[in-house]
C-alpha cells in the first residue's frame, strides 16, 4: 500500500544558521530545507516540492532529530547517524552514497572521490557529487562534509551555495582551505 501525500508533515525550527524546516513520514525523514530568506519562502519551498503538506508538530523521533541538528548547528559534535530516513523515492545509488555519507562523523570530512573508491572506483566521483547535488536531508545526510580533491570545498547547491557549507563545517571545527572572509 503506497503512502498518501497527506500522510507527509512538516515543521520549521530555528538554527545557528537560520530557520530550516524538515518534512516526515511515518517511516521517517524525508527532506530537510536549508534556511531560506525567511520562514514563508521555506514554506513555500517546502510545499513546491513536497505537495501540499500539513504543517504539524513534530512527533518525538522528528523532534529528537530536530533537536540533534539544532545541537550540531550550534558546535556541539552530534551524531546524527541514527535518525531514521524515509528514502523511499531515492534511487540505489544514491542511497549507498547517502549511507556512506552519514559514517562521517562531526569535525571530519572525506572527499567525493574517498566515496566514489568506496563505492568501487575514483572514476565515480562525479556520480558522487550528483548524488550529494540531490541530497534531500542535508545536515542529517552530511553532505557538507564531502570535498573536492585537495580539501576543496567543492560544489553545494543549498542556498548560500558554498559559503553556506563552509559555515557549517566552520561550525563542526572542521579543517578546510577557504577563502579568508567567506564567511567570517
Amino acid at each position: 500500500m503506497s503512502e498518501q501525500p497527506d500522510d507527509r508533515k512538516f515543521t520549521l525550527f530555528d538554527t545557528a544558521i537560520g530557520i530550516c524546516g524538515i518534512v516526515w513520514t511515518v517511516r521517517g525523514v524525508e527532506a530537510v530545507q536549508l534556511p531560506l530568506a525567511d520562514k514563508d519562502k521555506n514554506r513555500r519551498r517546502i510545499r513546491q516540492r513536497y505537495g501540499s503538506l500539513a504543517e504539524a508538530v513534530p512527533p518525538g523521533a522528528v523532534q529528537t532529530a530536530i533537536d540533534g541538528m539544532i545541537a550540531l548547528l550550534e558546535g556541539k559534535l552530534v551524531d546524527l547517524s541514527g535518525v531514521a530516513l524515509d528514502l523511499g523515492g531515492v534511487c540505489e545509488f544514491d542511497r549507498r552514497v547517502y549511507d556512506i555519507t552519514r559514517t562521517i562523523l562531526p569535525g571530519r570530512t572525506m572527499t567525493y572521490g574517498g566515496i566514489a573508491k568506496r563505492l568501487g572506483g575514483v572514476e565515480l566521483s562525479r556520480d558522487v557529487g550528483q548524488a550529494l547535488g540531490r541530497n534531500p536531508c542535508p545536515i542529517v545526510v552530511p553532505c557538507h562534509r564531502v570535498l573536492a580533491a585537495g580539501d576543496r570545498p567543492g560544489g553545494f547547491s543549498a542556498n548560500g551555495g558554498v559559503a553556506t557549507k563552509l559555515k557549517m563545517l566552520a561550525i563542526e571545527g572542521a579543517i578546510v582551505n577557504h577563502t579568508p572572509g567567506l564567511f567570517d
